[in-house]
Formats: C-alpha cells, structure tokens, sequence
C-alpha cells in the first residue's frame, strides 16, 4: 500500500468514526433511588394533605421503576396512575395538556393506552425526558401537585 493511500484510508476511517460518533447522543437514566425520592417526596405532599392516593414512576420509556400505595387508597388507582404516568413519558409531556386538548378533540380519547387525565408529569432533565410521575386518588389537580412535588424533590432544573 502506498503513502497515499494510506493516507486516504485513515481519512476515511477517521471520517466513518466521526459519522458513527455523530449518530449518539447523550442520555441520562432516572436511576431506582431517584425514583424512590420522587415517591417518598410526593408521599409527604400527599400525607400533609391527607390524599390517599397511588404514586407511579416510570423511566423515559413508560416501564415502571416503583409503585406507591397509601394503605387506604382505592385499588382502581394502581392502574390509573401507571397509566397517567406512561403517559405523560410517550406524550413528553404533563397529561393535563392532553386532557385540555382533548375537551376540544374528543377523538383523542380514542388513543389506545393513553390516560387524558391530569396527574401525569413527565420528569425532565436539561430538556430531555427521563421518566414521569402518575398520580391517581385524589382529584385530579391534587394529583397534579403530588406529582410535582416528587419531581422538585430532585432539584431539577426545569
């Protein structure tokens, strides 16, 4: 082989590393202690105001990390609030958006597995989607605020 090619070669290879390196990205993964954070946080906010309810934290993909349920919460919860909270993950977004645009486009309450109630929030880190909080048990607006409140226990920047 000559100089020139070579040469050429190592171009290409160092062009085919950098095209393959492009194509990453950099992702960060809600970890089992955080989740537990979340629901323990969101747990107080729910006892403070003696809410019974269901606190659900999934990862980015909607799989379940931990469940929470008060003693006293009703059963039809669980599912509502695992459901609130893959929500929330698939749609990147808070579930009371989704409920609000569903008042005017009931069609999307056909969506399939998709829970249009608000107490869902997705859990955001430097922009990215890294897992969502669904709560069920109280009315939705109180879920809402439990939810959020086991978010903000993290101290992350919105």
């Amino acid at each position: 082989m000559t100089t020139f090619t070579r040469f050429f070669t190592a171009i290409a290879m160092l062009a085919f590393a950098v095209a393959a390196n492009a194509q990453l990205i950099d992702k960060k993964s809600l970890t089992l202690e955080a989740a537990q954070k979340i629901a323990a946080a969101s747990l107080v906010e729910a006892r403070a105001n003696n809410w019974n309810v269901i606190i659900a934290v999934v990862d980015e993909g909607g799989h379940l990390i931990t469940l929470n349920r008060m003693e006293t919460a009703q059963y039809g919860s669980i599912d509502v609030a695992i459901g609130k909270a893959k929500t929330a993950a698939a749609f990147r977004r808070p579930t009371k958006v989704l409920e609000d645009v569903a008042k005017g486009r009931p069609t999307l309450a056909t969506i399939a597995n998709a829970y249009l109630l608000e107490g869902g929030v997705p859990i955001t880190y430097n922009g990215q989607v890294i897992g969502a909080v669904g709560v069920s048990g109280a009315t939705s607006q109180q879920d809402a605020q439990v939810a959020e409140a086991g978010i903000n226990s993290l101290g992350l920047a919105k």
